[in-house]
């Protein structure tokens, strides 16, 4: 009886220390573990806004930023040269030419010759000078009846296609006409205007020329207009 009585004691003094433990613990401990799980999440969500996933350019599409990547790697376009000529300081020319001379009123007679010129471009450009002589030979009544002319003057030239080069020329000098006339001049001042073109050759330095003039002169106390054609070959240099 006395050791039943023990054993119940001992009992009932567990089950009250127990309740007393449970007792202890704070009311406000659950609110506790709510504000930690609040600040874990809050911790990780500059993690979740923070990552970048990175997207190959070619699976862009149509978007802004395709478009763009795509603009900038387009192939700025070239442009090719057509043709480039080199431009030459001097020219030479040597050719045949033919000259209807107007000797006095109511003779004319056909002479045919050479034609040779030399012209000088500054800084290779479009501008330059010439020096240019003719000679056409014949006779009049079994008499030596020759042509001739020399001077000198300004020259332009222009490129054109194909290899074309066309020009203009204007000289001043002097010509010579026979045979000679007692009382009359056989030399006079002269001028020569005109123009060609020069056709480009498969040697890069030549080229053929073809060319057409008026020659003004005064010779025999009369003046005299007579066309003069030309063809010949153009050595550069």
């Amino acid at each position: 009886m006395k050791h039943a009585s023990l054993v119940c004691g001992l009992v009932l003094l567990f089950a009250l220390g127990a309740r007393a433990q449970d007792s202890a613990i704070p009311p406000y401990q659950p609110l506790l573990a709510v504000a930690n799980t609040a600040v874990s999440a809050a911790a990780e969500a500059p993690r979740a806004f923070a990552s970048v996933t990175l997207i190959p350019a070619e699976r862009l599409g149509d978007s802004p930023v395709g478009t763009s990547s795509a603009s900038s790697n387009l192939a700025v376009p070239q442009f090719g040269v057509i043709n480039v000529e080199q431009s030459y300081s001097f020219q030479a020319y040597a050719g045949y030419t033919f000259v209807r001379v107007y000797a006095f009123p109511g003779r004319e007679v056909n002479r045919n010759g050479v034609d040779v010129s030399v012209s000088y471009f500054f800084r290779k450009g479009l501008l330059g000078v010439e020096g240019a002589v003719t000679g056409a030979f014949g006779s009049i009544g079994g008499e030596s009846s020759d042509f001739a002319f020399y001077g000198g003057g300004p020259r332009v030239r222009v490129a054109g296609p194909r290899g074309l080069e066309f020009w203009a020329h204007g000289l001043v000098g002097d010509a010579h006409f026979g045979p000679q006339i007692r009382g009359y001049t056989q030399d006079g001042l002269t001028f020569e205007v005109g123009g060609g073109v020069d056709i480009k050759a498969k040697w890069r330095r030549f080229a053929y020329r073809l060319e057409g003039d008026m020659i003004g002169s005064r010779l025999y106390s009369t003046t005299q207009y007579s066309p003069k054609i030309s063809a010949g070959i153009v050595y550069k240099f």
